[in-house]
């Protein structure tokens, strides 16, 4: 396979242009908190009540937002604020409502019809990362469950309003670099016919999970800091075949997510970006969770949000993006770092400004706009230590190295 080659191009004028004139204007903070989608979580003892979120994302301007449930204080508290909701069926339900068409009904007519349309809920997420889950009758219910769902928000009046669809993690790809050659893993081939189908017939998005610091961590010597962060700036690697120029991670794994689909006849359904985001602290061997890091990510997406970016493959279709997460969640297992993704403390503290909300009050460990004499994606990252042996790297210098491992999925 040829390789992933590194670019000799410089990124585009236009978008540093943009950086330019956007990063320190009011104008910044209104059109990227428009632009962009954030996940609430609320796997935690602290957080605040739904009705103090609700006024922070109004705050914010944020105009759409995913939780992974149908909590009825959320559904309320969200009511009459225009904001766009993606609610999201727990996988546990999936298999009943594969199985009879009245669990579908009643699952709708109890969790969404009650609060539609004042709460403008535009989305379903059908279980979360179903496809990579080990039960293989929950991964063969999906599809049925949605169906069945479809149908109820049909007698309802709402399939026209809200879209039924899943998020999966990527995972489902055997290949991803270089985008090109996506292929989904044989395991979910089979499993991705139907559901690719049922997308095409309902006009609802493939929506993907995707995180280019799991890419980065275990390959931080010889994967591109920068081009893990989605640098506008970054040198970006051309795919060999389509001879695309990528100065985003995450815009080549959405695309290879697309090839993989067109390899099944599906290559027109829309891919967005259900989750995305960076660690902002992590244990010693989370090679680049830092507040410099997650900032630098999280703020070359609201760039490129701004700027109505799509990816090189569909340059005119703006990419829908809904970073992770709103709120560092206290209780969520599993190493520091998933417990550290938000924006926000829970107190309603920044954990960093990524440039949201100028005027509020930012904690000791914030970089504020003001602050920075550069653009964030420009300034000095911090040095870490490579995994794979003793050379110390200077983050972000690293990019013209192996460029061809740098979409290897975790």
């Amino acid at each position: 396979m040829a390789p992933f080659a590194t670019s000799t191009r410089p990124a585009s004028l236009q978008l540093s242009a943009l950086l330019c004139v956007l990063l320190f204007s009011e104008v910044w903070v209104l059109q990227c908190s428009a632009a962009i989608g954030i996940n609430y979580g609320q796997v935690g003892n602290n957080l605040p009540t739904p009705a103090q979120v609700v006024s922070l994302l109004s705050s914010l301007r944020v105009g759409k937002v995913r939780i992974y449930d149908v909590n009825p204080q959320v559904l309320a508290a969200f009511a009459g604020t225009g904001i766009e909701l993606i609610v999201t069926v727990p996988n546990d339900l999936v298999q009943p409502m594969a199985a009879s068409a009245g669990q579908a009904m009643q699952w709708a007519t109890a969790n969404i019809k009650p609060y539609f349309p004042a709460t403008r809920v535009t989305g379903i997420a059908v279980g979360n990362e179903v496809f990579t889950d080990d039960d293989q009758a929950l991964k063969a219910s999906l599809v049925p469950a949605m169906r069945n769902l479809h149908a109820a928000l049909a007698q309802l009046g709402m399939d026209g309003y809200v879209h039924v669809s899943t998020a999966s993690s990527l995972g489902v790809l055997a290949n991803s670099y270089p985008p090109s050659q996506g292929a989904f893993t044989p395991e979910c081939a089979p499993l991705m016919l139907p559901f690719l189908r049922f997308l095409a017939e309902t006009n609802a998005p493939f929506w993907i999970n995707a995180y280019p610091y799991f890419a980065y961590k275990p390959r931080a010597c010889s994967v591109s800091l920068s081009y893990a962060l989605s640098d506008p700036y970054h040198v970006g690697a051309v795919d060999p075949y389509t001879h695309l120029q990528y100065t985003s991670m995450l815009y080549a794994q959405v695309d290879a997510v697309t090839f993989a689909a067109a390899r099944l006849g599906y290559g027109g359904i829309p891919v967005f970006v259900s989750e995305t985001g960076w660690p902002s602290k992590g244990d010693a061997d989370e090679v680049g969770a830092t507040v410099e890091n997650a900032l630098a990510y999280n703020r070359n997406l609201l760039v490129r949000q701004v700027g109505n970016e799509g990816t090189p493959l569909r340059p005119r279709q703006r990419l829908e993006v809904y970073l992770f997460a709103l709120f560092n969640e206290d209780m969520k297992p599993g190493p520091t770092s998933e417990r550290n993704y938000g924006l926000y403390q829970p107190d309603g503290r920044m954990v960093y400004n990524v440039g949201l909300a100028q005027q509020q009050t930012t904690s000791a460990a914030s970089l504020s706009l003001a602050a920075s004499s550069a653009p964030p994606a420009m300034q000095r990252q911090p040095r870490v230590q490579c995994t794979c042996g003793s050379l110390l790297v200077q983050a972000g210098l690293c990019q013209t190295r192996t460029m061809q491992k740098s979409l290897l999925l975790i």
